[in-house]
């Protein structure tokens, strides 16, 4: 199993039959995976019935800002994302945030678009407030887009979200992201289905073929 597959987690044969998916994005007080703390998180459940296009429930949805003990000081990081010092202060503690973002999430598996990032800050946040992460397997939108749309050239989401036109009201604000980031895979679905790949399994191979022909 390559180590992005072991970063994200293997997905029982139970997973490939979910009709439920959740596309995740979170903010943090910056991009240094083991250092820096997790500040909000957002997800939006995806429904899939069959052959039909996969559709976004916005009721069906979660977000959190997480309280901060120290709000970080680097105005920078907080103009990126708008999570101010005093938001910070108020918002719920770690744990009962954590939770019930647990149980909203129950058995779906999770998409987002680098996801070991998303990965790695939500299991380091789970594992100090609640002493476990969740076993839920994950999906890199990333590799999966450039595998269907090979000529797109696409690194960062800002490419993927140009090239379809896709509008997303705030960017690196958690819930607009995710909101983004699952109009995306909305998108990809005709090559995904054109490519017989429409099932969780199906996509984390086809993510993992790519990484392997196409290193970065």
């Amino acid at each position: 199993m390559s180590l992005l597959g072991r970063l994200l987690g293997r997905a029982p044969a139970s997973w490939d039959h979910a009709q439920r998916w959740v596309v995740v994005d979170v903010e943090t007080s910056g991009l240094d995976m083991q250092h820096d703390r997790l500040l909000a998180l957002a997800a939006v459940a995806v429904r899939l019935d069959g052959q039909a296009m996969p559709r976004i429930t916005l009721g069906d949805s979660f977000e959190a800002v997480l309280r901060q003990a120290e709000a970080p000081a680097d105005k920078g990081n907080i103009l990126l994302h708008g999570i101010g010092v005093g938001a910070q202060r108020a918002g719920a503690p770690a744990a009962e945030a954590l939770a019930a973002f647990e149980q909203w999430l129950a058995d779906a598996p999770l998409l987002a678009f680098h996801a070991v990032f998303d990965r790695i800050m939500i299991d380091r946040a789970m594992k100090a407030a609640l002493g476990h992460a969740p076993a839920n397997p994950w999906l890199d939108l990333e590799p999966v887009a450039d595998a269907l749309h090979p000529a797109v050239g696409g690194h960062a989401l800002d490419d993927w979200l140009a090239h379809f036109g896709i509008e997303c009201a705030v960017r690196h604000q958690a819930a607009a992201d995710a909101l983004a980031t699952a109009e995306l895979l909305l998108r990809l679905w005709p090559a995904a289905r054109a490519h017989r790949c429409t099932t969780f399994a199906k996509l984390r191979r086809l993510a993992r073929h790519r990484r392997w022909l196409a290193p970065r």
